[in-house]
Parts: C-alpha cells; structure tokens; sequence
C-alpha cells in the first residue's frame, strides 16, 4: 500500500456471524452480503478493503472458532473476487485470530485495537497482544502489515497518548498507527492527530470519523484514512453502503492528492 498517495480503505461492517447473539442463521446470506459491500468500495475506486465483524455484540475479548472459519470463508470469498488489498479486524481485541484469517486467505494486513497497553472497555480490560502477535509472525512469516490502534475508541486507557504512542511503535512494533476518536463515526481531534504525526516514525492513519466536509482539513496530517460510517446510506452505520456517497468520498481524494502534487 502506497502511503504517499494517502490511501483509502472501506469498511465492509459483516451481518452478525456465527456464534454471535444476532446471528440469522443463514451464513450464504452473509457471505453475498459482504462480496456486494467489497465490490461497491472496488467500483468506487477505494484503495483497499477491511473487513470487521461490527455488528457481533456484544462482543468478547477474544472470539470463538466458528468466529474464525466464518471470516476466513467470507475473506477468502472476498479475495478471489475484488482486486483490492484486503485488511482484517477482529473485534473487540484478537490480534491472532485476525493474523491466523489474514495468513490463511494472504490477506494484506490487520487492524489490532489494542496492541500495546492496557484499555478499560465494555468488555473489561483489555491487555496489549504484542507478544503473542510478534511470536506468531516469528512461526508464520509473511508480509502482512500490522495497524494498530493508540488509545482505541470506545476505551479509556491507562497510559497518556505520547507513551502509548511511542510503545506501540517501537515495544509493539506496529507497521502504521491508527488515531481516532471516542466512538465509531467520531472525528479525531485535531490535536491528537497532529502530535501523532510528529512523533510516529511509521504511516499515521485515521480510523473514525472521516467525512467529505473534514476530509480537507484532515487530509495534511494523516498517511490514510479508514472509512466506514460515512459512505454508508445517510451516514448510518447501521445501513449499506452508498455507491455514491463512496464515490463522492474518492472525487475528493484524488482532487487533494492532484493539490498535494502541486
């Protein structure tokens, strides 16, 4: 992924799984849901696709096999079809089921919530998965990048941002940061943002709350943007994408980068 261009990833938020307390109970259903998802950000023109269970609440720290064969199918189903870098984010915090899934289908990278330090959250505390990422990496080499997240949304956290910042950079070793803010479809702070991009020595990225309106201001102090409220239909993240509103999001990337080419 080039981040001097300022890449652009598109959620795809997957139907409740397997296992999960909303599950419907037809998982080809899921499976064509997420394939559309994926094929409305290709023709879109994003620049790469992550896929999340979102809607699995409530959430445990750590998921269940059936949790892992689910989206391991579905990405699999998703990289055979789209031409796009493919990203995986298991939520609230399974650094190796996501790495396991990513190795499995060569996905391109995963998203980590918390890899470094401690975060108190809807699922109690959640401790950094450092370690147990890097000796799966150690046994599995690949070139699959790490993206991790500093102080989390939807967490309150022990530790200021600069050191956790610094620790999952280098005691982590995250191959980008994410920064975002309180809660999914919030816009990070400005302030944060900047000492992030300061301080990292790897690519910043925004994780929450990117939209038309701010993505100017936005754009001179991240290395990427990670999008899933916005280009959905009226903004809702409960709904599905809008082909056109994902559109309109990369009309406006492509101006910014042309400006930053000068």
């Amino acid at each position: 992924m080039n981040f001097e261009e300022k890449p652009l990833i598109g959620m795809v938020h997957l139907k409740p799984l397997p296992g999960s307390y909303f599950y419907q109970n037809n998982l080809d259903n899921v499976i064509e849901h997420a394939l559309k998802e994926a094929k409305k950000l290709e023709k879109a023109g994003f620049d790469a696709v992550m896929i999340e269970n979102f809607n699995d609440v409530p959430f445990p720290k750590t998921v269940e096999p059936i949790t892992v064969a689910s989206m391991s199918i579905i990405a699999k189903t998703i990289k055979d079809e789209i031409s796009l870098p493919l990203g995986i984010n298991v939520l609230r915090n399974d650094a190796i089921a996501a790495y396991s899934i990513a190795y499995s289908v060569k996905a391109d990278f995963i998203r980590v919530n918390v890899l470094s330090g401690v975060a108190y959250t809807d699922q109690g505390i959640i401790e950094g998965e450092a370690h147990k990422l890097a000796r799966l990496r150690k046994l599995l080499p690949s070139k699959i990048k790490v993206f991790a997240d500093v102080h989390v949304k939807h967490a309150y956290h022990f530790g200021d941002f600069e050191e956790t910042l610094r620790d999952t950079i280098e005691r982590g070793l995250a191959d980008a940061v994410i920064i975002s803010g309180k809660r999914t479809g919030s816009e990070v702070g400005i302030d944060k943002l900047k000492l992030a991009k300061e301080l990292s020595s790897v690519p910043v990225l925004i994780g929450s709350g990117t939209t038309y309106e701010n993505l100017p201001k936005l754009w001179s102090y991240a290395d990427g943007f990670i999008v899933g409220t916005w280009i959905k239909e009226n903004g809702d993240t409960k709904k599905d994408i809008d082909l056109e509103r994902a559109r309109k999001l990369v009309e406006l990337v492509e101006k910014l980068r042309k400006g930053q080419k000068g």
